[in-house]
């Protein structure tokens, strides 16, 4: 492609603008921060009660914006998105005063008399990226640990979901404090115009490619920073598992939002004898939730866009497609599909689906699955159908991953006591619940001393005395 100067030179005072303008929203949350509003408790409590509501009044509009953006059913929309952000605000306004309350800890006999603490206090200004598959629970599920820690935040939410984006930034302002958050709304541009600028943590939820941009940008400031990412999270069905339990779970894991989820199960594990009965069995899972026709469902979502829809057909070449595999790129429609026969090495097997495409792997010798999963990434999700306990606990010793879940398919999510995060390639740093308030706070170490019984034993000069006392309280 060609560009002319003039061209060029639009681009750069477009990106030149961009960034002039974070700066403006950085600046402005920043001093709103140093205020100090945002450490009371009862501000914090407040945008917390706010955000609720945001969804609570505004509960069609976002069930409407999920089915434009990805043909999201209703009932499909609340559970995985609004229902799961309504646990999460309730959840965090109930054990808020716990998590912020300064945690004694002893004092060593030198220090003595004094007392030790460590006080939880909020970071500053936070940068968080959502993604386009959840784009409301993935964009705000981070903001109610930020904020519950007395953070200012600004949302960017994904330009591939623009109807969930267009109302978020409608809304925020209406509902929470806009000295203390911002919506920017965007693509590259403005994602690298706030990237310019120096936050104290980021928080990005996506692929790997950008990741790495985050991470560089980022190491300028030193500013840290939380990856939710993905990978090829394995479901291994051991000989022994419930086939017909297993089969409804990893279809319900698989083919909610049309595959679009970062901890959806990307390939099946077993062996022959297993996959010939696991096949027809999720053949039939399918049917019962989608009828005979998914592409009819008003209850089956849509591939995010055109390009999307262009990349998961091509992945159809891998393997002997046994079932579905009907595509319509202009309705950006793949059926829900099953490949047997999967050449190992083409990109199916070497990259993350992200889509309706379920690829299973059978193995001669069912003792061989921790070796096929061990050379692969750390995935971000490992599941295991058995009956077998020590098969299980087998399996999850042997296997690193950053969530797993036995004899189910992501409701591990829903855990709100669990953290959420990946490990290796599939992430790092963690979030929800506690571990969220945890990740959007630093820990202060605070000791108070008295003014008596200043011990000489530290003051020079040194003698052999304060030598032989000091190695007896050591004792």
């Amino acid at each position: 492609m060609n560009v002319s100067l003039l061209e060029v030179q639009m681009l750069s005072d477009l990106s030149a603008a961009d960034e002039r303008a974070s700066a403006a929203i950085v600046a402005g949350l920043r001093a709103y921060f140093r205020s100090g509003s945002t450490a009371e408790l009862a501000w914090r409590r407040r945008q917390l009660s706010q955000l609720r509501n945001m969804l609570s009044e505004n509960e069609a509009r976002f069930i409407q914006a999920l089915q434009q953006d990805l043909h999201k059913a209703p009932q499909e929309a609340y559970l995985t998105e609004i229902s799961f952000l309504y646990s999460d605000i309730d959840h965090t306004l109930k054990h808020l005063k716990k998590w912020a309350r300064p945690r004694k800890v002893s004092s060593p006999l030198l220090t003595q008399p004094a007392k030790s603490y460590i006080q939880p206090e909020p970071l500053g200004v936070v940068l968080i990226i959502g993604a386009w598959n959840y784009p409301l629970q993935l964009l705000l599920s981070p903001l109610v640990p930020a904020i519950a820690a007395g953070n200012c935040a600004v949302v960017k939410p994904s330009e591939l979901s623009p109807a969930v984006s267009h109302l978020v930034a409608e809304l925020l302002p209406q509902y929470l404090d806009n000295d203390a958050f911002a919506c920017v709304e965007g693509g590259v541009a403005e994602t690298t115009g706030l990237l310019e600028q120096r936050w104290d943590h980021i928080m990005y939820t996506g692929g790997g490619r950008v990741a790495k941009i985050i991470m560089s940008a980022a190491s300028k400031h030193l500013t840290p920073i939380t990856l939710e990412l993905g990978g090829k999270s394995p479901c291994i069905v051991a000989d022994d598992a419930d086939i017909d339990v297993a089969a409804r779970r990893i279809a319900w894991g698989k083919f909610t939002n049309a595959g679009q989820t970062c901890i959806a199960p990307d390939y099946v594990l077993c062996t022959k004898h297993t996959a010939d009965r696991l096949v027809p069995a999720i053949q039939q899972a399918v049917r019962d939730m989608f009828g005979e026709n998914p592409r009819q469902s008003t209850d089956y979502g849509r591939i995010v866009n055109t390009q999307h829809t262009l990349r998961l057909a091509d992945l159809l070449g891998a393997g002997e497609v046994i079932f579905g595999g009907d595509v319509d790129v202009d309705e950006r429609y793949m059926a829900p599909t099953l490949m047997r026969c999967v050449n190992l090495q083409s990109p199916v097997m070497q990259e993350e689906i992200f889509g309706p495409l379920l690829p299973v792997i059978e193995l001669d010798d069912f003792g061989k699955v921790e070796t096929f999963v061990n050379e692969r990434e750390k995935p971000l999700a490992l599941y295991v159908f058995t009956r077998s306990d020590a098969i299980a606990e087998r399996i999850l010793s042997r296997c690193s991953s950053g969530n797993a879940c036995v004899n189910d398919c992501m409701m591990f999510m829903l855990a709100q006591d669990l953290p959420f995060g990946g490990v290796g390639a599939s992430g790092m740093g963690c979030y929800h619940g506690e571990h969220g308030f945890r990740t959007f706070s630093h820990y202060k170490a605070v000791m108070k001393r008295k003014n008596i019984l200043d011990v000489d034993l530290r003051y020079a000069p040194y003698t052999e005395r304060k030598f032989k006392w000091l190695k007896m309280l050591q004792r």
